[in-house]
């Protein structure tokens, strides 16, 4: 079962998730204690930049009150020295502070990534089949930059805003009580008014990033999908969907701005109010010998560098929130627990014959209607179960189920007796070859491609495996060989190359057992043939389970199981089915006819056995 929220991965709308966990943030920022000495040092000369901060009026007032006031040239000089001093010392002490805090927060944002990366390959099938990729693409860039910001120079300036504010009270109220008292009495309309932003721009953030992430979605499929908006002339119709959620996009930005633009500049008003203060009731007191002149310059001058970090606040406050909401959104991914997961006390699967059993089996997706009911039947090992039936009658959903990519609702999955949720993943799936009905390639070499599921084969076992698939002969025909760059998804090469080289990826695992899920389905019949010829050899000895919507991939098989709405409508060979299957019968000599056959089963199983054989004999 999943736990915790999900409910945006799937497409839900950011009112769901409006509101961003402050605790999240804090959670994220608990990834510094691994960079604690780079963090610390930067906190450690955040302290003394702010030291030399609160130094500089004091200098300033001494410079005044006895250098110019007392006309002490020396003084002035010794003090103007001073200042010199601590401003070279405040700029190394923020460089330093500048880079160790990106030291940190690069950090964190690398942990992060790689997190969420192994979290997502993690997850099962069922958390994909429900998650947008747009929305993955966001959170593991944008939603982690956002938090590698702010616990880098968002908290810096955070911890800045601290340590000024604390000290600057102290020196105004030890300087004078009453004049800082006075200045200090906007502070808490501005506390008011700072956490009314607060509670506004965090919920605005969190569905900007969720607008971020739906545009995100629509480029991504889009542009995995650009070859067929061409074919269909669609480019006009996707413009418009990709400008309507542009539009989404920019009117929360500009709402966003109107909540920035409503409340930072009252947060300047209201925080310049202290100066009126100092120069009305400061400005008498100098007049009446009750404060030096120094003193109001200083007092001043500590007061500004008061209202200068009261002033960021708003901005502060809009980083953490964002980064409150970005925190979240990381966080419920790599929350989520998949449903394919080891369980406790899971061994590892050993060599095993190829003995599959399934018993009592009924499987649904995400608690909706049962897609298999009542499935029973049992592959010996080296055997070929052949699974035939209509779109949507439940094929792929069980083949599916041997290698774990979704786990039976009901019943049991059994390889040589072992339930295949007793055992580990990777040992479950380490034993099983499968090329799916979905070619997918890798941007890399060719050799790259066939060796993705065994990387420590060599280079003489890739060569076998892409013998065996057929695959050498237009390998080498390329002038780079089983170099050459497939490209994203492997668009430079044909349907029929692009199976050929997944059915030599499977090979190179030696699997004992075999699934084939309609993996001659984007070939022409001379290709089929010779992938049907790799493959009888193949199968010898392996237990085979083969999706095809050709009769001809399935005739040989020892088992053929007629799928019907979920059930198995019909089981036994090519010629009992034939005979006791009207089903069967149905489904073959539609292809006969299409195909120009005979149309009798007698008369279609004499024909298509001999034209199997004489398109072999004249293939070879």
């Amino acid at each position: 079962m999943f736990h915790g929220p999900f409910t945006p991965m799937a497409g839900g709308t950011a009112r769901e998730t409006a509101k961003g966990s402050p605790g999240s943030l804090w959670r994220a920022l608990g990834y510094l204690r691994k960079y604690w000495p780079a963090a610390g040092g930067a906190y450690l000369c955040l302290l003394l930049v702010t030291l030399s901060n609160l130094a500089m009026p004091t200098l300033i007032r001494i410079i005044i009150d006895r250098g110019i006031g007392g006309v002490d040239r020396a003084l002035i000089g010794w003090g103007a020295l001073g200042m010199v001093v601590l401003a070279a010392l405040r700029a190394i002490f923020s460089f330093l502070q500048s880079y160790l805090s990106e030291v940190a927060s690069q950090g964190v944002a690398f942990d992060l990534r790689n997190a969420l990366y192994a979290r997502i390959q993690s997850l099962s099938f069922s958390y994909h089949d429900r998650a947008q990729t747009g929305q993955l693409m966001t959170r593991a860039t944008s939603d982690v930059e956002v938090v590698r910001l702010f616990a880098g120079m968002g908290l810096l300036s955070l911890l800045n805003v601290v340590a000024l504010v604390a000290g600057t009270t102290v020196i105004l109220f030890a300087m004078n009580w009453r004049l800082a008292a006075l200045s200090l009495a906007t502070f808490p309309f501005l506390l008011i008014i700072t956490v009314r932003f607060s509670g506004t721009i965090r919920p605005a953030f969190m569905q900007l990033q969720q607008e971020l992430g739906t545009l995100n979605t629509l480029l991504q499929e889009n542009l995995a999908g650009v070859r067929v908006v061409k074919a269909f002339a669609r480019e006009p119709y996707e413009d418009k969907r990709f400008q309507a959620q542009n539009v989404n996009l920019l009117s929360q930005n500009l709402q966003v701005a109107r909540v920035f633009a409503t409340n930072i500049p009252v947060i300047g008003i209201v925080s310049s109010l202290g100066t009126l203060a100092i120069l009305w009731y400061g400005g008498g007191l100098v007049i009446a010998g009750q404060l030096s002149l120094g003193g109001l310059v200083a007092f001043n001058t500590y007061l500004l560098m008061l209202l200068m970090p009261m002033r960021m606040l708003g901005f502060l406050v809009s980083m953490l929130a964002r980064a409150s909401a970005s925190a979240q959104r990381v966080f419920e991914v790599l929350d989520v627990r998949s449903e394919i997961a080891d369980a406790p006390g899971a061994v590892p699967l050993p060599l095993i014959r190829g003995r599959v059993s399934f018993q009592d089996v009924s499987f649904r997706y995400f608690g909706g209607e049962y897609v298999l009911e009542d499935i029973n039947f049992e592959a010996r090992p080296g055997q070929i179960i052949a699974l035939l039936g209509a779109t949507g009658s439940g094929k792929s959903t069980i083949i599916n189920l041997i290698p774990r990519f979704y786990d039976a609702t009901e019943g049991s999955v059994t390889i040589d007796g072992h339930d295949v949720r007793r055992v580990t993943v990777e040992s479950l799936r380490r034993q099983i070859g499968i090329v799916l009905q979905e070619t997918t390639l890798f941007s890399g070499t060719i050799r790259d491609n066939i060796a993705y599921g065994s990387p420590q084969a060599t280079m003489e076992d890739i060569v076998a495996a892409a013998r065996t698939a057929r695959a050498h002969d237009f390998i080498t025909s390329f002038p780079q060989g089983y170099d050459t760059q497939v490209g994203e998804r492997g668009v430079t090469l044909s349907g029929g190359q692009k199976q050929r080289i997944a059915i030599a990826r499977a090979l190179l695992l030696n699997p004992r057992i075999l699934i084939l899920d309609d993996s001659t389905s984007s070939v022409d019949f001379e290709t089929e043939h010779l992938i049907q010829e790799a493959l009888e050899s193949l199968m010898q000895g392996r237990t085979s389970f083969v999706i095809a919507q050709r009769l001809s991939t399935v005739r040989q098989a020892d088992l053929i199981l007629v799928l019907e709405n979920g059930r198995i409508a019909a089981r036994g060979t090519h010629r009992q089915l034939l005979e006791e299957s009207p089903i069967y019968a149905e489904i073959y000599n539609r292809e006969l006819r299409q195909a120009g056959l005979p149309g009798s089963p007698e008369e279609a199983f004499a024909a298509t056995t001999v034209a199997g054989a004489s398109e072999r004999g004249r293939v070879r």
